[in-house]
């Protein structure tokens, strides 16, 4: 097929886009592959669905590869389902709920684990029709509070949500690894860069979980690796190396100390190293104490105290996941005045223990260890608190960042971090969602079998983007051929007619061939065509130039950058046989 710039509706964009951060948000908008027409919402332009197209094609190939069946839910869904899953409240303000005329509840879908689940109960009953493995591709809606680097985080995109279903655990194993297998291959055919790490299962669910990162120093998510054993997690998913266990037998009793105006970390240890205390204090050697309230779903707010090691923030996303479903929320200065027992900047277990505030602490904080931390009085620490004899803990919780160097949980050696944008996720739900439904058939015996399921999510809008960030360079998109829109575009940089007329009958030739061709037929300048073509991206690009006088066209390889000259007389063929 032969498509024709001058008829194409396209129009190419010279400047950044002022809100645009990063450079797939730039150059999906330049080139004219999408418009945005609000906050996280994009319209596709021919060009990007030609490549939405293509990538949805090998993930819907790979998916019937392993026996998926291809079906397709509403976006708009009752509010019931979500109810029987608890998920109308766990969801929080991450989804879009409207009602109809009617009064009606209903939400834009997210997924459709509940919908898949009432599916099969509904039109199976027995074993035989076992196992199953269906999937959709289909717009899914969230309600993100901060919509950002494009299609990247919109509040709209395309996903692949597959789901097996199965009698027994053997059979939802088989299941995950066959999808697991279909994945690598999906993105080994898109040609993304990317490393499957460990991760938790949220609100979705589940025991066994694995994200496939892509690749990207834009990514919002963190994982850590180590390098001598191949173990590799997202820091959510990331479980803390614990130290032993030490004596409490012939520790010094802990004391009280007035130390000044020292409410943060850093002043505190340099009060510590003035103070004579025997050694010297890092940050590591105190215990911060962080006050939030959280709420689970349909509950009410309750004080929440997460001690950690001095030298370590914080990880929301570590925090979140480790609280899912409930939400939280760091203490205000309207909160701590509630509060009078709450020192802000002196905060320590004994007064969070003697006022029944849930203390939770970091796995470090082991029996025997011994911590400066707040004495729960303005100017005032704790000197020798030690852990197990002063101060018993309500549990531990894995909210701390994880840090570069850090040992793997393993133990074969430090970790190294390195940032990622999620493109795939697997999980082994189980039985969580059939228990809800009650999703039983026949088993061989005749007595009921409760299905036990998996969730495979594939991002099919986001890896359009994705692509863009691992295939750009100062120029424009590169990409790889698999998703290309075209095959080969073909540019006349010569006003002369006989340039002309050869252009368009070799860009027929290469059409007869089975190319997917772009003629650039446009009575612009030959500058202008070449900024459009090094921007849109297509992976070779055939230059009708001056060369055309000397028998010859200019072969480029939009991905690697070279550039040779191809005789006219067989140009077709050599540049078929180069585009493969």
């Amino acid at each position: 097929m032969i498509t024709r710039m001058s008829e194409l509706f396209l129009r190419t964009l010279r400047e950044d886009p002022a809100d645009a951060e990063v450079p797939s948000h730039k150059l999906l908008i330049r080139a004219g592959y999408v418009r945005p027409v609000g906050p996280g919402l994009y319209s596709w332009l021919p060009l990007g669905l030609k490549v939405l197209r293509k990538i949805e094609g090998i993930v819907r190939s790979e998916m019937n590869a392993i026996g998926g069946q291809e079906i397709l839910f509403p976006a708009l869904l009752p509010r019931g389902p979500y109810e029987t899953s608890n998920r109308w409240t766990e969801y929080g303000d991450s989804v879009f709920r409207l009602k109809d005329r009617r009064g009606n509840d209903y939400m834009l879908g997210p997924t459709h684990e509940e919908f898949f689940t009432l599916t099969v109960k509904g039109e199976y009953s027995s074993y035989k029709d076992f196992p199953l493995r269906l999937y959709q591709i289909q717009t899914k809606y969230r309600d993100e509070a901060r919509p950002r680097a494009g299609i990247l985080r919109g509040r709209e995109f395309i996903m692949k949500d597959s789901y097996s279903f199965d009698l027994d655990e053997d059979g939802l194993k088989n299941a995950y690894h066959a999808h697991r297998e279909a994945y690598q291959k999906i993105f080994e055919r898109l040609a993304v860069r990317y490393v499957i790490v460990s991760a938790v299962s949220g609100a979705m669910g589940g025991s066994a979980s694995e994200e496939f990162l892509a690749e990207s120093d834009v990514g919002e998510d963190t994982y850590v690796r180590c390098l001598e054993s191949g173990y590799a997690a997202n820091v959510e998913a990331v479980i803390t190396a614990v130290p032993e266990a030490m004596s409490t037998d012939g520790l010094p009793e802990a004391k009280v100390h007035d130390t000044g105006d020292t409410p943060t970390i850093a002043t505190l240890v340099d009060w510590a190293n003035g103070a004579g205390l025997g050694r010297q204090i890092t940050a590591a050697d105190t215990l911060k104490n962080v006050l939030l309230k959280v709420r689970q779903p349909g509950g009410e707010w309750e004080l929440l105290a997460i001690g950690v090691p001095g030298d370590r923030e914080v990880d929301d996303k570590r925090l979140g996941a480790a609280l899912e479903p409930a939400e939280y929320t760091m203490l205000d200065d309207a909160d701590f005045a509630k509060y009078p027992f709450l020192v802000k900047g002196y905060i320590g277990p004994k007064g969070l223990l003697a006022n029944e505030v849930r203390y939770l602490v970091d796995p470090r904080v082991v029996e025997g260890s011994a911590w400066i931390t707040g004495a729960d009085e303005p100017g005032r620490h704790v000197v020798g608190l030690v852990a197990g004899r002063d101060f018993i803990a309500d549990g531990t919780i894995e909210a701390a960042e994880v840090r570069e160097g850090d040992p793997s949980p393993d133990g074969a050696g430090p970790l190294v971090a390195a940032r990622g944008i999620e493109i795939g996720h697997v999980f082994q739900l189980g039985r969580k969602y059939a228990d809800a439904f009650t999703a039983d058939v026949l088993g061989e015996d005749g007595k009921p079998v409760r299905l036990t399921m998996g969730s495979y999510g594939i991002g099919v809008s986001r890896l359009m983007a994705v692509i863009a960030e691992q295939y750009h360079d100062e120029l424009g998109l590169r990409w790889p051929p698999t998703v290309s829109p075209f095959d080969v575009h073909v540019v006349i940089a010569n006003k002369d007619d006989a340039a002309r007329g050869g252009a368009t009958e070799l860009a027929a030739e290469l059409d007869r061939l089975g190319a997917d061709v772009l003629l650039d037929d446009r009575k612009a300048s030959p500058g202008v065509k070449f900024k459009d073509a090094e921007l849109l991206g297509v992976p070779w690009i055939v230059v009708v130039g001056r060369g055309w006088a000397d028998g010859v066209v200019e072969l480029r390889d939009r991905l690697s950058g070279e550039k040779r000259e191809v005789p006219i007389g067989n140009a077709a063929g050599e540049i078929s046989a180069a585009i493969g």
